[in-house]
């Protein structure tokens, strides 16, 4: 008895292949807007300037910083609110805005080598940001650490990290122009990397010491975490103390700009 025959053969399957999203296109140029963070940019780093407007009301301001861009045959031009408005694409402008080369944020090496004793040498305190995500807690944060000394900070590759922002730029009032930084894709490694030059500290909501019982023997990377969940376990565990700040316990923790500003304060103050 002969077989059945055969129907059609269902067509062969090809392999899936994986999607990957590709990576977002670096802007060509950032906006930084306000007087402090234009006025920082000019100081730190006047060769990335490509073009200024400003404010009839900030013509005192700009007049300096124009000369300087008149030498380098760049664009300034003073504009009118509504214009100005549009070019920074935010009302928060302060009636100027400089748009500047963006900045790089290198890979911090491992091991970090020499760039272990610069870090060192930037200052007593080394603000370490595992996670935080909102651009105006990073900016305020390199504010207070600019203005109590720090000249370095590192930022996590975590992927709910602020980067370099417009508003990171705005808020940090110049502070971030005056840091160092660099970005740790494993941070707990980074950390143990960076244990013989700092004593690496974590912030914690509870369970840690007060800031005057930290050894005073060497600088501190101070690491500050996510504003919802704090830092991960591994982070902590990557860390040689503790600290945390005695509140009333009236609530349970501060917004972690405010807690870094005082643990800068406290912990610069050694």
């Amino acid at each position: 008895m002969s077989p059945p025959p055969r129907g059609p053969r269902p067509p062969q399957q090809q392999p899936r292949t994986q999607q990957v999203a590709p990576r977002p296109k670096q802007p060509d140029f950032d906006k930084v807007c306000g007087v402090a963070a234009v006025q920082a940019v000019f100081a730190c780093r006047p060769e990335a300037v490509q073009r200024l407007f400003y404010l009839p009301a900030r013509r005192e301001v700009a007049g300096p910083l124009c000369a300087r861009l008149a030498k380098l045959r760049r664009v300034y031009r003073e504009v009118g609110p509504e214009e100005l408005g549009k070019i920074a694409a935010t009302p928060h402008h302060g009636g100027i805005v400089a748009i500047v080369t963006p900045r790089a944020l290198p890979e911090l090496p491992m091991p970090p080598g020499p760039v272990l004793e610069q870090l060192r040498a930037a200052g007593p305190l080394l603000p370490v940001l595992d996670a935080v995500g909102n651009p105006h807690n990073l900016g305020a944060i390199a504010r207070s650490a600019a203005f109590f000394g720090a000249r370095a900070m590192i930022l996590s590759g975590d992927p709910r990290q602020a980067g370099l922002s417009d508003a990171a730029a705005r808020t940090s009032e110049g502070g971030l122009e005056y840091l160092s930084l660099h970005r740790a894709p494993d941070l707990p490694a980074a950390l143990r990397a960076l244990a013989p030059a700092f004593l690496t500290v974590a912030a914690v909501a509870e369970g840690g010491v007060p800031p005057e019982a930290l050894p005073r023997d060497r600088p501190i990377a101070l690491v500050l975490g996510n504003e919802e969940i704090g830092l991960d376990a591994a982070t902590v565990d990557a860390c040689a103390a503790k600290v945390t700040l005695p509140g009333s316990g009236a609530v349970q923790s501060l917004n972690v700009s405010v807690a870094a500003a005082v643990l800068i304060h406290a912990l610069s103050r050694r």
